[in-house]
């Protein structure tokens, strides 16, 4: 199927906050809100030093009607910044399968380098809907090809106990001002009737390591701003998947 691609902005979100507010869009019958940033915003300009990034979106519409369902969300990351994983516990799907949030956690302490929620309605045909949510967690995995990866968890009771794992490559990429894309498939929830609403993340880990202090996200400030870009596959039946797009900007400020 042909695939409809919808820009929700350049420069979307461009904010001088550290944290940014939410900010809601519309295109046609979707609303679509996304907040998200970075700290600490002020950062060496030829070197990389921590961060931690904060980000979230939520999907809905205008009549309150279920929104189409996210099939895969993939993004594009400034390559002013990096990722450290030297000395950092890997987490395999293997140890997750069947697992709860918290029982995850507890499997791979070590892995962690992101947590948050995420929340979806699941429709049956003639019942009410049934509103699910839960903890995410994302883990350092195993390398795959020389890439680094992650793998989300998350888990649900509807219809009945449920533990998804996604996978994620971190693939380094030559385009311009990005220089690492991801891409995720969203599982399908309660086999195809679980509608995703929304998700929102922290991702950021420090530790030492052969008494050297490491982070897992890091960045410099060379250009006063740094940038990402995203991309939302909707399943749509009608006119086939549905494809929003935007560029994310978040300005910084450069210390000697």
């Amino acid at each position: 199927m042909r695939k409809r691609t919808i820009w929700l902005a350049v420069a979307l979100l461009c904010l001088t906050a550290a944290v940014a507010s939410a900010q809601t869009f519309h295109f046609g019958e979707l609303v679509l809100t996304a907040e998200g940033g970075f700290t600490p915003t002020t950062l060496p300009k030829h070197e990389d030093a921590p961060i931690t990034v904060k980000a979230g979106g939520q999907i809905s519409t205008v009549s309150g009607k279920l929104p189409p369902i996210v099939q895969t969300l993939t993004a594009e990351f400034d390559r002013h910044t990096s990722i450290q994983t030297e000395g950092l516990e890997i987490c395999t799907a293997s140890k997750l399968q069947a697992t709860t949030p918290a029982a995850a956690r507890r499997t791979c302490p070590g892995a962690i380098v992101g947590e948050g929620t995420a929340k979806a309605i699941v429709q049956f045909p003639e019942s009410n809907p049934i509103p699910i949510s839960s903890p995410v967690t994302i883990f350092n995995g195993p390398p795959k090809h020389g890439d680094q990866t992650v793998i989300a968890h998350a888990y649900t009771t509807v219809p009945v106990p449920t533990t998804f794992i996604v996978p994620v490559v971190i693939e380094p990429i030559h385009n311009g001002v990005y220089g690492y894309r991801t891409k995720a498939t969203i599982p399908r929830i309660a086999g195809g009737a679980g509608h995703p609403l929304s998700a929102f993340l922290k991702v950021g880990r420090k530790w030492t390591y052969k008494g050297v202090k490491h982070s897992y996200l890091n960045a410099r400030c060379e250009t006063g701003h740094l940038q990402a870009r995203v991309e939302l596959t909707l399943q749509d039946e009608g006119t086939g998947p549905t494809a929003l797009q935007g560029a994310f900007v978040r300005p910084c400020k450069a210390r000697p």
